[in-house]
Formats: C-alpha cells, sequence, structure tokens
C-alpha cells in the first residue's frame, strides 16, 4: 500500500453486541437520511460514514460516533436541521405513541410509567391527561429532563432511541436498572428486514444523519438482553417488549 494511504475505516472491530470481530460492511454519505426514500432534504457533505457487520450475531453499526459527547451531538445531530430528516420527532410520533399506550392500557394502567429518550416530554404530558398520573421523562439531551429519575418504573417505554446508542450494552443495562420486577419495558426500533443482504447499506434506516448508528437483527438483541435475565418477544419488526417477571396490567395483551 502506499505509504501516503491511511485507512479510514479500521479492518475489525468488536461488536457491540456479542463482542465477535466485524468486518467493514459498507459506506453511506453522513447526511443520508430517513426522509430520503419520501424526499431529498440534505446535499452530499462529502463525510464518509462507515459500518461494521458482526458475523455472528449480524448487528449492523458504525463507530464514527463513538467519540462523541452530547455537546457533538447536539451540534451535528440533533441540530436545527434535525427536524428536516424526522419532521415526526417533536408532536406526531409522541401523539400516535400516546394513542397507542391508552389502547394498550385501557383496562389497567401501570402506576409508575417512564418515557426514557422522550425528547421534550410530549407523550408523557399526553399520558398524564389520559389518567396515567405517574408519568415521567428522561432525556439527557433536553436540559429540563436530564436528570436520571428517581426510583423503578413499572413500565419503562423506549421509542426509537435504541438505534441512536453509540453503546447498545450500557442503554440496556441502564432500561434494567430502571423496571420493577415485575415490570416491563417497550422499545421500538426496527429491526433488519429480511432482505438485508440484497439492500445493505441502501436500507432506508440506515441512516447517519438521524444519529441511527446502531441496526439491530433479533439475535443481536437477544445478545443484549438475555444476560439482563430479559425474554425478548415482539409485537411485529418494529416494536418489542422485554420482561422478566410479567406484571398484572400486561397479562390481557401478552397472555396469547
Amino acid at each position: 500500500m502506499d505509504a501516503g494511504l491511511r485507512a479510514i475505516c479500521p479492518k475489525q472491530t468488536p461488536c457491540k453486541c456479542c463482542h465477535a470481530p466485524a468486518l467493514p460492511y459498507g459506506v453511506v454519505d453522513f447526511h443520508k437520511n430517513c426522509e430520503s426514500r419520501r424526499r431529498q432534504v440534505l446535499g452530499i457533505s462529502g463525510v464518509p460514514i462507515y459500518y461494521h457487520r458482526c458475523p455472528v450475531c449480524q448487528f449492523i453499526f458504525t463507530t464514527a460516533f463513538d467519540h462523541f459527547t452530547n455537546e457533538d451531538f447536539l451540534q451535528h445531530i440533533y441540530n436545527p436541521e434535525y427536524l428536516l430528516v424526522d419532521p415526526e420527532y417533536q408532536e406526531a410520533r409522541p401523539r400516535r405513541d400516546a394513542a397507542f399506550l391508552c389502547r394498550l392500557f385501557s383496562d389497567i394502567k401501570p402506576r409508575r410509567i417512564l418515557d426514557y429518550g422522550g425528547g421534550h416530554g410530549l407523550l408523557a404530558e399526553l399520558l398524564r391527561v389520559e389518567g396515567f398520573s405517574q408519568a415521567e421523562t428522561y432525556d439527557p439531551f433536553v436540559p429540563y429532563h436530564a436528570a436520571r429519575p428517581r426510583g423503578r418504573f413499572d413500565c419503562v417505554v423506549c421509542f426509537e432511541v435504541v438505534e441512536h446508542s453509540t453503546n447498545p450494552a450500557r442503554i440496556f443495562a441502564e432500561l434494567s436498572d430502571l423496571v420493577t420486577d415485575p415490570g416491563l419495558i417497550l422499545v421500538s426500533t426496527l429491526l433488519q428486514p429480511a432482505e438485508i443482504d440484497q439492500l445493505g447499506l441502501n436500507w432506508w434506516y440506515a441512516a447517519p444523519r438521524n444519529g441511527h448508528v446502531s441496526l439491530y437483527s433479533r439475535t443481536s438483541l437477544e445478545k443484549l438482553v438475555h444476560p439482563l435475565g430479559f425474554q425478548l418477544g415482539s409485537f411485529n419488526d418494529a416494536l418489542h417488549v422485554l420482561i422478566r417477571e410479567l406484571p398484572d396490567f400486561a397479562r390481557h395483551f401478552l397472555r396469547h
């Protein structure tokens, strides 16, 4: 190799879910985002973002942001342009999620519920209006909600968050520490589709400008949650439930 050339992507790096050596998988422009499948909202940035894939658990991830501080993320990802690449973030998604939780827990409500990574707190606010009297928000990127909540919660919801984590093991450990037993955790993140080998990083969800740095397979999620004592179930490819001991308020929808 020419002495002037330097690799800008490691030839292998430990998988963040199972620690097996993960190999380079592909590269996309930093501005690739989830809205690209509908319309172009940003031009080419010229910054390459490399992803690796684990041959054991199929986890796809980038190390490009591993050194970022919260301030770095606020400057480069969660800045005013973020609404261009995720226009549902502030209002449409929290309202849709609140309606879903109200239907899900229409008979028996969890006593305490936490929205982990809940942004400006709209979801918890809507839930309190609907009778979830102890609904709280935690989000380290929003100063008003950045203080770690006290105690544990009967239900922790973590919607469209774990794909943003540069340290999946840590975020699932934090979720584990926040939930009671019995209790449950609801996680939404889109799993890799069956045709991922054909799509590669052309998959619309592989979107570094959205902060999607961790793209899970079912196996990779299991590698993370089973050591914490959780069983993993799914409503569909995007919504998952983690349970150690089934709480009474969830028996009506998990029994089957």
